[in-house]
């Protein structure tokens, strides 16, 4: 099933929505992580002002959300004159599974503006990452993904930095639940650092969005530049930068991640 089957799917119940996860959307364990962020803020928006744009989100992945149906609630939890706090939840058997946080705000009168560069990469042979049933995440085979800087997981690469040229295989056009997704593909960089499989999953996720919209942007062409910022006692904390087809700034990643080994 499609990414957007799944979130055109969601079912309205009295506390909330349900949605049915396919299993091709799993990691490991639990399901894709951008796929739970994603059905987190469908439940949203249902809250707030149609067309407000979704300006930060920060997600805490507690337990494993496995394949079947999940409960997603949602709440406002303030109301400012141009900023909504919303807090939504995604449960099973009443045990919360996920926490996810997301600010909408509507534009402000602002002098200042600053854009990233967006930095030319020469890659003469860049590596296909494709989905290889009981191998790679069942997720990967939504997505095209190719390798232009660093090393794939278990390479025993040197360099702390990924740099991944992404691709999804869905209907477009592109929204803010596709960009969560695309962002979340990479795997996280510490595994390129490893020589043997190991175990590796993410804790916490905080995403800001650098743009009001995304209806102009296709669903291929897209990059994200993976950094590895410090790692300690089996905890990482990985940084990212996605550029959206063209080359411009989307959205700024940053992750805390446990890695077995």
């Amino acid at each position: 099933m499609r990414f957007s089957q799944i979130l055109g799917g969601m079912t309205a119940t009295t506390t909330g929505f349900t949605a049915a996860i396919d299993a091709d959307w799993l990691q490991g364990r639990s399901a894709f992580g951008g796929l739970q962020s994603a059905l987190a803020v469908r439940a949203m928006r249902s809250l707030v002002p149609r067309g407000m744009p979704l300006r930060t989100l920060q997600t805490t992945f507690i337990a494993p959300v496995g394949a079947g149906a999940v409960e997603i609630r949602a709440q406002v939890l303030r109301t400012g004159k141009s900023a909504i706090h919303v807090q939504a939840t995604l449960q099973s058997a009443g045990q919360v599974l996920c926490l996810v946080i997301g600010v909408f705000g509507s534009s402000r009168a602002s002098k200042i503006r600053i854009v990233p560069d967006y930095p030319q990469v020469i890659c003469e042979r860049p590596q296909d990452f494709r989905f290889v049933p009981g191998i790679t995440p069942s997720f990967i085979q939504h997505f095209d993904v190719r390798w232009l800087r660093g090393g794939m997981p278990f390479s025993g690469s040197q360099l702390p930095q990924n740099i991944i040229e992404i691709g999804m295989r869905d209907d477009g056009p592109a929204n803010d639940e596709h960009v969560l997704a695309i962002a979340d593909v990479i795997p996280p960089v510490a595994l390129s650092l490893l020589k043997t499989p190991a175990f590796g999953s993410s804790l916490t996720w905080m995403i800001e969005f650098l743009r009001d919209r995304f209806d102009d942007l296709p669903l291929q062409g897209w990059r994200m530049d993976a950094e590895l910022t410090a790692a300690h006692d089996g905890y990482t904390s990985q940084t990212g930068m996605l550029w959206g087809p063209g080359g411009e700034a989307v959205a700024l990643s940053r992750q805390s991640m446990v890695v077995f080994g």
